[in-house]
């Protein structure tokens, strides 16, 4: 927002100096920006009114984007790398005259760029970052929705061959329909279309007699527009022909990788299909660089916990192990510690599988076990490339536990991660696969485990009535029942209706102190491992999503379903 935003709040008597010191106290922790929290602590009802606010002091118009439809003639006056770059949006055009929406209106470069573009005197309004981000996913169509799409491949000349099976399409048929260019088109769409919004992972799936396309977001599978099921094979076999995959292969499963480009930047694919009974299963991994936060303070960590783990990492040896299943954020977390120890003067190696995303001055090797090229032969051989710190993608096996602490032991930092339900049952996990006590509390600095939970949505955030017995059977002290203030999503355009927008982590920080590495050499249970791992001041999972409740950064259904009791 521009200027001192505080301050001039402060001196117009909008909000009190307490409020303002709470509210950066809240964005320092880096998830919301002042404006925000301000919104969050209750001091202020939304960022219209903030935009209003600031177009007041600098003598300009506020617009609330939502309520107007805008011409699309007009809109792309601005092309759209200058209106994603700069965040703003034409809204009308009179003579010459250009009404555009931005955040920023002190910002007379952006200013003089679009008079310079489009030739018009620009009148500046003001509007809040999120709603001109919003206004322009739906007025500029990247390659066109893959509903828009849909709409023009059924309308154009395209002829399938339809069969009663995929198995009677020959080759060569499926070569030359995937070929056509309404069909490319689509394909296309359904990329770039879950790419804007901000989607992990594109699910196609046959069945009997439809295709379904769903894509993940936050998480959470969500479907969207249904494909003609006669496309069925043309559309898996030109997700195959982009992939490098054999077109002709229909009864066993494939990988491969597409790179695409969208928006101007590089995004990775991680294509994998899957025979099943009715065709085909497409899943795309999508690895955009841009959705990658490797940024410790971004990540959700409480000050105390990210105190704990940035001291981990600055060891100058032993074995950090960060556990949590599948889709945890176990490898961003991984990621944020290497780069934020990635110097000049250190040799890190990494074994992933796969290597997700490429990092300047780390050496990353991709496992392929098909040809011996395991976590654990990967690691022999990087004990003999000289290396400060190494990164193991997971201990599966004992033989990996056994070369990862081994390496821990002899002067390395060894980061690696493991699937455990928690941090303090990771140590029996560890003697259960025969590695002895001893070797545990030695070589082991510190244990966290970690999920990734949904926010809530910022544009429809409401406060909910939540009673005392739920409270404290959530495992909310007695003693601050009473104050709690619990909220919830209504659904909105911005979140597609959801509630919910975007996700954050909650961490469970173990380190290995003293009085635990003798706990660990005695033997003692998961129990009484956690007991003293609290009272050293660990915040399990629940604590840790109670403290995202208490601050009005998750719901109650989340704090449920993503942290055991």
């Amino acid at each position: 927002m521009p200027g001192d935003l505080g301050t001039m709040l402060v001196t117009a008597g909008k909000i009190t100096d307490e409020q303002l010191k709470k509210a950066q106290q809240i964005a320092k922790s880096g998830e919301v920006r002042l404006d925000q929290a301000l919104i969050r602590i209750g001091a202020l009802d939304d960022t219209d009114e903030i935009s209003a606010f600031i177009g007041k002091q600098l003598n300009i118009g506020a617009l609330r984007l939502q309520d107007i439809e805008l011409n699309p003639e007009v809109v792309k006056l601005i092309p759209l790398d200058i209106a994603r770059k700069f965040n703003v949006i034409a809204v009308s055009k009179l003579g010459k005259t250009l009404v555009v929406a931005i955040s920023d209106p002190n910002n007379i470069y952006v200013l003089d760029a679009i008079k310079f573009i489009t030739g018009c005197y620009i009148q500046p309004v003001i509007s809040p970052q999120e709603a001109i981000s919003k206004a322009i996913d739906n007025y500029y169509h990247e390659g066109g929705g893959f509903s828009d799409v849909l709409k023009d491949i059924e309308d154009s000349d395209l002829e399938l061959i339809e069969q009663s099976t995929d198995e009677g399409l020959t080759e060569q048929d499926l070569a030359s329909q995937v070929q056509d260019k309404p069909l490319v088109k689509l394909v296309d769409s359904i990329i770039a279309d879950a790419i804007r919004k901000g989607a992990s992972d594109i699910h196609i799936e046959c069945y009997e007699r439809r295709i379904r396309v769903r894509f993940r977001i936050d998480g959470k599978l969500q479907e969207m527009t249904p494909l003609p099921f006669k496309y069925r094979a043309a559309i898996i076999s030109r997700v195959k022909i982009m992939a490098d995959l054999d077109i002709s292969e229909r009864r066993l499963p494939q990988d491969g990788r597409i790179k695409v480009k969208v928006a101007g930047r590089a995004v990775d694919l991680r294509v994998s299909v899957l025979p099943t009974i009715f065709g085909e299963k497409v899943v795309m991994r999508i690895l955009d660089p841009k959705s990658l936060m490797v940024d410790l303070t971004m990540l959700g960590f409480e000050p105390q916990a990210l105190k704990a783990f940035e001291r981990a990492i600055h060891e100058p040896y032993g074995i950090i192990l960060v556990t949590g299943p599948t889709g945890s954020g176990k490898t961003t977390t991984l990621y944020s510690a290497l780069k934020q120890i990635n110097t000049n003067d250190v040799n890190i190696m990494t074994a992933e599988d796969p290597v997700e995303f490429n990092f300047d001055g780390i050496n990353q090797v991709a496992v392929r076990s098909d040809i011996g090229l395991t976590f654990a032969a990967s690691l022999r051989s990087f004990l003999r490339q000289d290396p400060d710190i190494i990164m193991v993608g997971e201990v599966r096996d004992t033989e990996t536990a056994e070369i990862a602490i081994r390496a821990a032991l002899t002067g390395h930092l060894v980061f690696s991660t493991i699937h455990t339900n928690d941090a303090p049952s990771t140590v029996s996990r560890l003697t259960d696969m025969g590695i002895p006590p001893f070797l545990v509390a030695s070589s082991t600095r510190l244990i966290m485990a970690q999920r990734m939970i949904r926010k809530i949505c910022q544009s429809c955030r409401r406060e909910v009535e939540v009673d005392a017995e739920t409270l404290i059977k959530l495992g909310v002290p007695e003693d601050q029942v009473a104050g709690f203030k619990v909220y919830d999503g209504a659904g909105c355009s911005d979140c597609n209706d959801t509630g919910m927008s975007g996700r954050t982590g909650i961490f469970e920080v173990m380190p290995i102190t003293p009085a635990m590495e003798r706990m660990i050499l005695e033997k003692a249970t998961v129990p009484d491992i956690r007991a003293q791992a609290i009272k050293e001041g660990m915040l399990t999972l629940r604590q840790a999503a109670i403290e995202k409740l208490r601050r009005g950064i998750t719901n109650i259904q989340e704090v449920m379903s993503k942290s055991a009791e």
